[in-house]
């Protein structure tokens, strides 16, 4: 690797490719003898690795760490649902300091950290943005029916229906944002939803598989991952065709553990598919839940060669270690909790990598209303792994984490329980903190609020379509922050706008869970609800009113105090006492 700087006066581009819940297993050029990717192959041969790089277990925490530099659970992510997905307002994100300085910034997939102001992906520094909504296609906040195929996905201008295959949709729209901009630096962020479940795709690419693995659901699996291996190469070609190759940083890393790459006993050893030799898949504290690939390829850096970094590295790393190889402005005044990597690149004009220090980097697996300290965890260093507190793995000896010798090395275990013990005293400071949604100023003075963010002790909550279908009861509250005291009205609904049914109706056909959706089945039916009354509570306002049976929605007005408060909803469908509204929309009255 050449230990110099690009010389040129430009700043570089950056691409970010981020696919969801595909492991490190599920690569051809890290094993795996089944799966087909000629084109992240070829882009590993020609990159810098990061082979011992970690990230969260599962994919929103992995998110805020990434764009912000700071762990996760300090940030408010801790889960994935249950109003546990709000990034921090006062965190600065990646497209912040690409935008402050001077770039175009554009997100294209996923975003999973927040669906209403002040948490959009246009709230936090993006100027171009396409998502879905929720932490996945299909989820509630979703645009109603959207199943992977000619979606309506939400854009900064609102929604917009697209023509085609979500993964295709992301990358051609990603294609349009550089060669729109493609004479200014830009920073273009391609996060994908796939191969999340569920495992939707064109036959023309899962098929191969299917004689190939003795799962039909890895078979679509993999054949998510060779779609968004197809559109890897034609990105590669068109920075190519574009003269952008050169000084575009390119990087390709996922988001945490194979989800359905691989299977595992309760022990979290694999049983079943290709993991390279890690323990442990998805939401695992184990390697194979959250060590992932990265793959960072920069020719005018010099960072053209396959060549392996081995010191332990994060996902809290990668903002630091951009702002200072795209020269951006530090004068922000934030303290990350990763570091830049930039002497391990090669790219500090000297030999600092031969001092690079011996961390000890945590993450964790939380899904919990509060986090709780130790559960599910891993302190790191370059050689041992502390899981949960108690379990020490000596990893060049034992990549796979089955002989716990804890009891032979007391000191290495004080030394790195002391160490998780400032972590976690940096990032449960606010943990008690509110993170409340805005309604009532320009920015949100219409809001729809959806059972995806409801807080509850259990993280209960309805997060997508088949459950609402379903009418599973549960209910919870809604954090809110109301800037501008006066009268609101609130639209409470059992479907949402785009489904234009009243309360109480089914839709015919069976239920189909979320994870068994079929190209072929869709979504399926509904059941219907009885429900007769409908109430609203919001600090000490509570009100209550008789559902007709063709009501489509129960309409509350209340005069608001501006500060913050909690919103919960009721429906007495005279099956469940619990059932909350859905969807709730707020509209701010003038007058």
């Amino acid at each position: 690797m050449d230990n110099h700087r690009a010389t040129t006066k430009k700043q570089p581009n950056v691409v970010l490719v981020l696919t969801d819940d595909q492991g490190y297993g599920d690569l051809a050029c890290h094993g795996n003898s089944i799966i087909q990717t000629p084109n992240l192959d070829k882009m590993h041969s020609e990159s810098v690795r990061l082979t011992n790089y970690h990230v969260g277990p599962t994919c929103a925490p992995t998110r805020a760490g990434l764009l912000t530099g700071h762990y996760a659970n300090s940030t408010g992510v801790w889960h994935t649902i249950g109003g546990r997905s709000l990034l921090r307002q006062n965190e600065i994100s990646m497209a912040d300091f690409f935008a402050r300085a001077g770039y175009k910034t554009g997100i294209f997939g996923k975003w999973h950290l927040g669906d209403n102001y002040p948490y959009r992906p246009q709230d936090r520094g993006f100027q171009e943005v396409i998502v879905h909504a929720g932490g996945g296609i299909g989820n509630t906040a979703d645009y109603w029916g959207n199943n992977y195929f000619d979606d309506t996905y939400w854009t900064q201008d609102g929604y917009q229906k697209y023509d085609g295959y979500c993964t295709d949709i992301w990358f051609n729209e990603g294609l349009q944002f550089i060669e729109r901009h493609k004479d200014k630096p830009f920073f273009c962020y391609i996060p994908t939803n796939a191969p999340h479940s569920p495992l939707l795709v064109d036959p023309h690419f899962s098929e191969p598989y299917i004689d190939r693995t003795p799962h039909a659901e890895r078979a679509k699996f993999y054949g998510m991952i060779t779609n968004i291996d197809h559109n890897f190469g034609i990105l590669r070609q068109k920075l190519d065709e574009w003269n952008l190759t050169e000084n575009t940083i390119l990087i390709f890393m996922t988001d945490n553990g194979s989800a359905d790459g691989v299977q595992t006993d309760k022990n979290h050893f694999v049983t079943s598919g290709f993991n390279a030799g890690m323990r442990g898949k998805k939401n695992s504290e184990y390697d194979g839940g959250h060590r992932v690939p990265f793959f960072m390829h920069w020719p005018a850096g010099g960072l053209t060669h396959g060549t392996d970094i081995e010191p332990i590295t994060a996902n809290v790393d990668i903002l630091p270690t951009l702002i200072e190889m795209c020269q951006l402005d530090k004068e922000m005044a934030v303290k990350f909790d990763g570091t830049s990597l930039c002497p391990l690149l090669g790219l500090d004009n000297g030999d600092a990598a031969t001092d690079w220090p011996d961390r000890a980097l945590v993450t964790d697996s939380q899904r919990l209303a509060h986090p709780q300290k130790w559960r599910k965890s891993a302190v790191m260093t370059d050689r041992w792994r502390l899981v949960n507190g108690t379990e020490l793995y000596d990893m060049p000896a034992d990549p796979e984490q089955r002989a716990d010798v804890a009891a032979g090395y007391p000191d290495v275990v004080a030394h790195l329980r002391a160490a998780y013990d400032d972590w976690w005293a940096n990032v449960s400071r606010q943990f008690s903190d509110e993170i409340p949604i805005t309604i009532g100023d320009e920015s949100s003075r219409s809001v729809m609020l959806c059972s995806h963010d409801w807080r509850n002790e259990n993280c209960d909550c309805v997060w997508n379509q088949s459950m609402v279908r379903a009418g599973v009861a549960y209910n919870g509250y809604w954090e809110i922050d109301v800037v501008t005291a006066g009268l609101y009205r609130f639209e409470l609904r059992r479907w949402p706008k785009e489904e234009d049914r009243s309360l109480g109706a089914g839709i015919d056909g069976n239920l189909i869970a979320y994870d068994k959706l079929t190209i072929e089945s869709g979504y399926g039916g509904g059941i219907a609800l009885p429900i007769t009354s409908a109430s609203i509570s919001i600090g000490e306002q509570h009100k209550s009113r008789a559902i007709e049976p063709n009501d489509k929605g129960a309409t509350f007005t209340l005069d608001l105090p501006a500060g913050p408060s909690h919103l919960q909803t009721f429906f007495d469908n005279k099956l469940d006492s619990n059932l909350g509204a859905y969807y709730v929309y707020i509209d701010k009255m003038t007058g």
